[in-house]
């Protein structure tokens, strides 16, 4: 599946908002402001990630397959984990591993005891890979969070925490007033 972001960059103004209140009653302003900018905000990010991942020869899902398989004590992990992980499906996991394996960065290992089941793991290239995306990753995202004190990065987490709690609003069933 392609995801194709859109980005609103004329953010509307307080009167456009008002005007928009006016003729739809749920409509919160401060909400819809909160929420425009966020939302742009994390479409900047995302897009800011992918041109920084795609100068070390990489996309965001198969960076964050590496970053997964890091953490573990082993560098290894199920298939199915990493895709629980990171909210893709199985098929989609299966696509972003063959590009991985491909590019040398992972390998497949079988199971012995169940010859059905395998493991993935990070190889010394994909460490390597990440070694050389990572000092520069970091560099940019200390940069871009450098404005915010500890306290506002803190206070931000806990507000951005708030907000997650609330994605059930966007579920199937209509919310009620």
């Amino acid at each position: 599946m392609l995801l194709i972001m859109l980005q609103l960059r004329d953010l509307p103004s307080q009167e456009i908002l008002a005007k928009f209140a006016a003729r739809y009653p749920e409509a919160d302003v401060t909400a819809i402001a909160s929420f425009l900018m966020l939302l742009r905000v994390a479409t900047d990010l995302s897009l800011a990630l992918d041109a920084c991942l795609s100068k070390h020869g990489l996309l965001q899902g198969r960076w964050w397959v590496l970053i997964l398989l890091m953490r573990e004590p082993d560098l290894t992990a199920t298939p199915s984990v990493l895709a629980d992980k990171l909210g893709v499906t199985r098929a989609s996991m299966t696509g972003l591993l063959d590009g991985l394996e491909q590019s040398g960065l992972v390998q497949r290992i079988a199971m012995p005891e169940d010859r059905r089941s395998l493991r993935i793991q990070l190889t010394a290239a994909g460490q390597a890979k990440l070694d050389a995306v990572m000092p520069d990753y970091y560099s940019r995202l200390r940069l871009c969070m450098q404005g915010l004190s500890a306290q506002q990065r803190s206070d931000l987490q806990a507000i951005l925490s708030v907000i997650d709690q609330g994605m059930d609003a966007w579920d199937a069933a209509a919310p009620s007033s």
